[in-house]
């Protein structure tokens, strides 16, 4: 019998894959014909936002009178709380589990609709109490446990906007960005549990946030005893058992701002997102419908990111919530406590769809095929991939070993900018290609052009979206020049610019290659490496980095830095790289750790100054350099091709 192996190896020759028999028939997206009938966009769009619930409908579907600065659903009036909690409760589905919670340690919660519709209630009550009103922007700073979904509707339902930070970025990065949206309470816990480990990060947030903010709300979940300050801060759990029962949610214009969402952009500061309150929820109640085709009396779905990433926002709490569904929400991580765990939680709860990221399916497979082995995942009928193109190799083993060949796959391609998913196929309307993300969804117009704009029907090239969409960003926060300058200044105020080189195959599915910006993409997490820079740079004994990405099998991406040191000395030693790696993790998180450290006595520069990361990555990854006539001293190349040479045949990483 044909190894795993070699059947994956066999697979790798076919080119694509029909949907199973049986699919198209039960599917909620089954005629091609919506294809057509989005060409007339705004009326499509029109018709999608119809399934929410406005208080007041709009006068306009779209303004784009002032591009790029859209309006979407002008003069609508609705509450995101009120779509994703109240009419469920009102429609009589208030006992509809909407999230199974597992804990790291084995505890279970099953959250109705009905628990969140009395929590976000009485949390909204209290946020209002401690002064928070409409307008304001709150921090969130929580790992996977129902309270971080309790808070951003909370903060919707009273028409604040949250800002949430990823949890595993240092407390250095959360001041950072309470600065830059001048929030005026943080969400916080006590502790977050990881790997069987607690991190104190009330305690840690102590140390850097000051004065920055008015109020701070701790959920005590893990019970360390954290430091509360008398007069700021307050307990989630003595607010809640105080707050008032009920809450009528603030009617707010589709154009309100909704949340910032801070990503990395080619600068050290961080750009923040910001999306409004109609065309988002709009988009994302859609996609997570159309794409996962969702079926939300029967499904059990399972996002497996994290909230504190736009996939979060939009695949964990907000699409999925104005739906109706029924999700699973896991608080650790995918090898902890045993590297089955995933398995053994599509099992318990029978999930029918799964979505994560590729980084995670590559770590699965090298743990090896029996751990899901172990497990019944029959349940599973469609399986989806986010955050980063996944190579073909890894989606075949994604729709043999966890799909069993009969689960379609949904490889998404979509931005914290745009919001929803952009690009995919439609599970019962395309056949996929592993590797490909597939076509623009219907309503979206993506395209790839050369350096002058120009199509190219089949080719390598900028990918752009050439119309308005209602989930796009509006703005970055506070930032409209470089809002324009970033997205909109190449190809003129009516076309995005998306930031990623892709090409068109003949039959007009879109390949994602990378970014066209320096910035990296580790597990899906983006970085940009000016942020890293600056990091390795405030280490006392550096002089000078310059990062890159550099292709891994692993993580997509891996960090590699070239660091010149101060001084005569040209080489550093184990413990020095230990200690920019850690300075990294404390002012990043950990997850941008350089995985590999050369030391160069020097940089590649122009006469300018400017580094030339491009001959970096060549060197990096082994490739023929390209022209270096342009450098300010084009030896430096060579010395550093020697240093490469050393690492590689000593082993180091």
């Amino acid at each position: 019998m044909a190894t795993l192996e070699d059947q994956l190896e066999e697979l790798l020759d076919q080119e694509s894959f029909s949907p199973p028999d049986g699919f198209k028939e039960q599917a909620v997206v089954a005629d091609a014909a919506i294809y057509d009938q989005a060409e007339d966009y705004e009326a499509f769009w029109a018709e999608r936002a119809s399934s929410l619930h406005w208080d007041t409908k709009w006068d306009q579907t779209l303004d784009w009178s002032n591009p790029p600065f859209a309006k979407w659903f002008v003069g609508g009036k609705l509450n995101v709380a009120y779509n994703c909690v109240d009419r469920h409760v009102e429609a009589g589905n208030g006992e509809r589990v909407a999230y199974h919670w597992l804990g790291e340690e084995g505890e279970q919660v099953d959250i109705t609709y009905a628990d969140l519709h009395r929590d976000i209630q009485k949390f909204a009550n209290a946020l209002t109490e401690l002064g928070v009103s409409k307008g304001d922007v709150v921090a969130i700073y929580l790992p996977m446990i129902p309270e971080v979904v309790v808070s951003m509707l909370a903060c919707a339902r009273i028409g604040a906007i949250h800002n949430v930070v990823f949890g595993g970025f240092s407390a250095e990065s959360v001041r950072e960005r309470i600065e830059f949206s001048e929030a005026k309470t943080l969400i916080t816990v006590d502790g977050a549990r990881r790997k069987g480990k607690t991190a104190p990060i009330k305690e840690t947030v102590d140390e850097v946030i000051g004065d920055l903010v008015d109020t701070i709300v701790v959920v005590e979940k893990t019970g360390n005893g954290a430091p509360m300050k008398e007069g700021r801060d307050y307990a989630y759990e003595t607010l809640l058992s105080k707050a008032a029962a009920e809450h009528t949610p603030e009617p707010m214009d589709a154009e309100d701002p909704l949340y910032i969402l801070y990503t990395s952009g080619s600068t050290a500061k961080p750009k923040g997102i910001l999306h409004t309150t109609g065309g988002y929820l709009t988009g994302v109640a859609y996609t997570h419908k159309a794409v996962f085709d969702l079926k939300p009396e029967e499904d059990v779905y399972w996002c497996a990111a994290d909230v504190g990433w736009v996939t979060g926002h939009s695949y964990i709490i907000y699409g999925p919530l104005a739906n109706g569904t029924t999700s699973v929400m896991w608080e650790g991580a995918p090898d902890y406590p045993a590297k089955d765990i995933w398995w053994e939680i599509v099992e318990r709860f029978k999930v029918t769809i799964m979505y994560c990221a590729p980084t995670a399916i590559r770590a699965c497979m090298k743990w090896g095929v029996e751990h899901p082995e172990k497990h019944d995942l029959s349940s599973l009928r469609l399986l989806g991939t986010v955050g980063e193109p996944i190579n073909p190799k890894a989606w075949l083993w994604y729709w043999k070993v966890i799909g069993g060949g009969k689960a379609p796959i949904v490889d998404t391609w979509w931005q914290t900018e745009t919001g929803a998913i952009m690009i995919t196929t439609l599970p019962a309307l395309l056949d996929t290609k592993p590797g490909s993300a597939g076509k623009p969804l219907p309503g979206i117009e993506a395209a790839v052009v050369d350096e002058d704009g120009k199509d190219v029907d089949e080719g390598q090239g900028y990918l752009i979206l050439k119309r308005p969409w209602p989930a796009m960003l509006r703005t970055l926060y506070k930032e409209d020049d470089r809002f324009v300058e970033t997205y909109w200044a190449k190809f003129g105020k009516d076309t995005y610019l998306v930031g990623d080189a892709a090409r068109k195959d003949a039959d007009g599915y879109f390949w994602i290659i990378g970014r066209i910006d320096d910035v990296v993409n580790v597990s899906g997490h983006r970085l940009s490496t000016a942020e890293v820079e600056s990091a390795i740079v405030s280490h006392p004994k550096v002089a000078e980095a310059a990062v890159i990405g550099q292709a891994d099998e692993d993580t997509g991406q891996a960090i590699t830095a070239f660091v010149t040191l101060e001084g005569a000395v040209d080489d550093g030693d184990d413990a020095l790289i230990d200690e920019i790696r850690e300075r990294v993790a404390s002012r990043i998180g950990k997850f941008a750790r350089p995985k590999r450290i050369i030391w160069a006595g020097d940089l590649p520069k122009t006469r300018s100054g400017k580094i030339m990361r491009r001959l970096l990555r060549d060197i990096a990854e082994g490739r023929e350099l390209g022209d270096v006539t342009t450098l300010r001293d084009p030896d430096v190349m060579a010395q550093l091709e020697g240093k490469i040479k050393e690492r590689d045949a000593a082993g180091e990483g």
